[in-house]
């Protein structure tokens, strides 16, 4: 077998590709790859990426053809290929575009929307889809369908493994003037970033069939506001932004009138405290998909039809809530924009975020930035603690999820917690937890204000406020320091307990402290030694460290 050491790509018979980072050509294969394969762990000397079907018809639904794949594969791997690999790779990306959609015919045309299928066989399986027989109607084409539909039948066949190629025209939306201003309100001159340019060309490509919608990924704190704002910018339509918090809401209501030309009357919150539309309407995921019993119809969706929308944003796109999915659906005919750090789901609907928000059309990887200055270099630590002796029998005898709130309730932390925070007398800090009655604690031991899901909105922006300004040093936040919240001065944070293990929130966790600010970001993980929050401290661990940042474990007893 032919090696040529210098080359940076192995190509595995498992469908994983490898890059060796000390290769001179590391970064140009990385760059060559990004299209089609998904990266699963950025550790210190070999990267790992995955091509999977998803990662194959996101390339494809971009314009990579098979032949392309082959191409770059060929040209950065150290090894020969082995026989029906790029076989098999073909197979899956012909799938994409056997099935076109595209708009109707006959009258009222733009009510309905064609399924083109050529092939009789796939034909007859798409026909035997449960689902789709009470909406799909048998043409001589293939199906025709109604408009509202779109999304529901492209996520339907998606999981048949018939991902759509979405041909039919999308609505411009009523027309809004946005400008993005060369300095800001607040003084400072602002524009945007090279890959933030590229990240909102990206999804809106030529304007032409098959453009206009997807997702962007990028880092958090690297400033995925601002490329929705840009591609607004770009458009100049009328937009619905739809986002996790009303703290969240309040951001891009104020990003948006520090960054853009916009006036306080075009921009309009819809959320539990106030319900007002404007061209540019903010809403939060809670309250569209709030109703009044499970089996009530969901009141606010009304908003989603309230004006002739031309972009809809979906902010932390990997949270969105199931219920949306279906008003999404009818969407389908109006460009949309996912933003997200991190298109990891813990129910596992990224199909369903492809189908009905749009593949995936840019990421850039942590470490990239980090290594560019636009964020903080992170150093995280996971510090082990042993149990009292009081609760080592309590814990050995509780069931297997009160031995997780024992451990993860641990009262040494609230002494470790008070020597790491006179030890970075200099950082701005975030105390972070899952229980309510463990946080209190917390908070009264250090004096500092706390913020819950039961906080009034107005109070958390309050503390938000008095945080950013300096006159706060310290805050302790329940879970909803997981999504969307914008602290720039933060710049560590000390975790005391977390949710079993979920990837997600510790990438969201620490997100909030790697805003680019002149310092290393500081990110401790306090863990119960030998009990299940060790087990579940190992799944995050093994995705930061995978994710490429510095993770190290310390025995607290250790420094005594």
């Amino acid at each position: 077998m032919a090696v040529n050491t210098d080359k940076a790509l192995i190509v595995q018979g498992d469908k994983t590709l490898l890059i060796d980072i000390h290769s001179d050509e590391a970064e140009d294969a990385r760059e060559a790859i990004i299209p089609f394969a998904e990266l699963e762990k950025s550790p210190e000397h070999i990267h790992t990426y995955r091509i999977t079907p998803l990662s194959l018809w996101n390339a494809a639904s971009a314009g990579f053809g098979p032949a392309d794949i082959e191409k770059i594969l060929r040209k950065y791997s150290r090894y020969e290929i082995r026989a029906g690999i790029i076989e098999g790779y073909k197979d899956i990306m012909s799938r994409y575009g056997k099935i076109k959609m595209v708009q109707g015919a006959g009258e009222e045309p733009e009510k309905k929307l064609l399924l083109l299928i050529n092939d009789k066989a796939i034909r007859s399986e798409i026909g035997a889809v449960e689902i789709l027989k009470k909406i799909l109607k048998e043409e001589e084409s293939g199906f025709s369908f109604d408009l509202i539909n779109r999304g529901t039948v492209k996520h339907e066949l998606i999981k048949t493994g018939w991902p759509v190629k979405d041909e039919a025209p999308l609505l411009d939306g009523e027309h809004l003037e946005v400008k993005l201003r060369t300095v800001s309100l607040s003084g400072r001159p602002f524009a945007p970033r090279d890959y933030q340019i590229d990240a909102a060309r990206a999804v809106l490509g030529n304007a032409g069939p098959g453009t206009g919608y997807g997702v962007i990924a990028l880092p958090c704190g690297s400033g995925k506001t601002i490329v929705g704002m840009l591609i607004m910018s770009m458009l100049k339509t009328n937009t619905l932004i739809l986002t996790t918090n009303v703290a969240a809401v309040h951001q891009w209501i104020e990003e948006l009138l520090d960054k853009t030309e916009l006036q306080c009357d075009m921009i309009a919150e819809y959320s539990g405290d106030k319900k007002s539309v404007a061209p540019v309407t903010i809403a939060t995921y809670q309250i569209i998909t709030w109703r009044p019993s499970r089996t009530s119809d969901f009141p606010h969706f009304h908003l989603f039809r309230e004006r002739p929308w031309g972009l809809v944003i979906y902010d932390e796109v990997h949270l969105l809530p199931a219920p949306v999915f279906r008003v999404t659906a009818e969407l389908q005919a109006v460009r949309r924009l996912g933003l997200t750090a991190t298109l990891i789901r813990e129910d596992g609907a990224e199909d369903a975020v492809f189908s009905l928000v749009g593949p995936k059309r840019y990421d850039v990887p942590w470490k990239e930035l980090e290594g560019r200055g636009w964020i903080a270099e992170a150093v995280c630590r996971e510090i082990r603690i042993d149990l009292p002796d009081d609760l080592k029998i309590p814990y050995a005898v509780a069931p297997p999820r009160e031995k997780y709130r024992i451990a993860s309730e641990n009262p040494l932390k609230e002494e470790i917690t008070l020597q790491l925070i006179e030890n970075h007398d200099s950082d701005q800090i975030l105390v972070i937890g899952q229980y309510l009655s463990q946080l209190n604690s917390l908070a009264k031991l250090l004096n500092a204000p706390i913020i819950t899901g039961r906080t009034p909105n107005a109070e958390r922006e309050r503390i938000y406020g008095r945080f950013k300004t300096g006159e706060l040093r310290i805050i302790v936040v329940s879970k909803v320091a997981n999504f969307a919240i914008d602290l720039p001065d933060a710049s560590m944070a000390v975790q005391v307990s977390g949710s079993f293990g979920s990837r997600q929130e510790e990438a969201q966790r620490l997100g909030r402290i790697i805003r680019p600010k002149g310092r290393n970001a500081w990110f401790f993980s306090l863990v119960s030694r030998y009990t299940v929050e060790e087990e579940f401290a190992a799944n995050r661990q093994k995705f930061l460290t995978e994710q490429g940042y510095k993770y190290s474990i310390q025995h607290w007893a250790d420094n005594k």
